[in-house]
């Protein structure tokens, strides 16, 4: 194994079924065209189909025998995650890997199809519905793996607040986000000890991009003024999506971990190992999290 992990290092993944969300542009788009490259069959679950089939048909130019294919889904709804991991079900008899990618940031206050707040009803409770959904679908599986996509952004002005997690009294759209972020990872490790509890043949990882130039930073407050600085500091998708398929792939990678870049401040480099807050090692907080999940949801994990 090369000290700079790269595509090169993913091992064949033929046989493998693959679901990563938010799969049709950016760093979801890149993680599914280096992972069916490589054999894998991969599952685009995306809000608007159309932009999947034009995902698809990018990663087929790239890669004519690529087993690519779209599923329609909306994380802003629970309706729509229990209708797509129905349709999984019916589609798939097994899933080896979850990526849990898709996201949104810095938004206006807006609230999902449930009344959830939509930063931390999307990127928090949206996977965490679709991972108890399907997670029967791959706990027989040996060697599958979930990894929870999270960001630098977890440490920023993410102190929970269980008596407000809508942000119903206060909303910042910086801390909505940050918050939403340690949500990933507070989910990730109790997800990871209930796993290994229970003896489960799955892992639970997470990963961050650094920072990635991607269409998710579009409401970023300022952002034409900020968009030369961070243009220093942003990598590619490519390179941004290599964390998550370190976590994916890599022989080596076991549960409870975390990878991000190498270089300055974790915005940009080859991914590794990397530490997580002090708040997301909470187990207290971990637990209380995972029992307003399930209570706000109505979804409960088998594990």
């Amino acid at each position: 194994m090369t000290s700079t992990w790269s595509t090169a290092d993913i091992p064949d993944q033929s046989g493998r079924s693959v679901v990563i969300t938010g799969a049709n542009t950016g760093l979801g788009l890149e993680t599914a065209r280096e992972l069916a490259a490589k054999g894998a069959r991969v599952v685009l679950a995306v809000r608007n189909t159309e932009k999947g089939e034009n995902a698809c048909d990018s990663i087929r130019a790239d890669h004519p025998e690529a087993e690519v294919e779209v599923l329609q889904l909306d994380l802003a709804s629970l309706d729509s995650i229990r209708g797509a991991a129905d349709q999984l079900r019916g589609r798939v008899d097994r899933i080896d890997l979850l990526i849990n990618n898709a996201g949104v940031m810095y938004t206006s206050r807006q609230q999902t199809a449930d009344g959830f707040e939509m930063q931390f009803g999307t990127n928090h409770l949206g996977h965490f519905a679709l991972t108890g959904l399907l997670l029967d679908q791959m706990l027989p599986v040996e060697g599958s793996r979930v990894v929870s996509v999270s960001s630098v952004g977890h440490r920023i002005l993410s102190e929970l607040d269980f008596d407000d997690l809508q942000a119903e009294r206060r909303y910042n759209r910086i801390a909505a986000y940050g918050r939403s972020k340690l949500a990933n990872l507070l989910f990730t490790f109790e997800l990871q000890r209930r796993l290994g509890t229970a003896g489960a043949a799955t892992d639970a990882l997470a990963a961050h991009p650094g920072g990635s130039a991607t269409e998710l930073g579009r409401h970023i407050p300022g952002g034409r003024f900020v968009e030369p600085v961070l243009g220093l500091l942003a990598q590619s998708a490519e390179m941004g999506a290599l964390p998550t398929l370190r976590a994916a792939t890599d022989p080596d990678a076991h549960g409870g971990q975390y990878y991000g870049p190498d270089g300055f401040m974790e915005t940009r480099g080859h991914p590794v190992l990397v530490d997580s807050s002090t708040r997301s090692k909470n187990v207290e907080t971990q637990k209380q999290l995972w029992a307003a999940s399930e209570d706000l949801t109505g979804v409960t994990y088998p594990v």
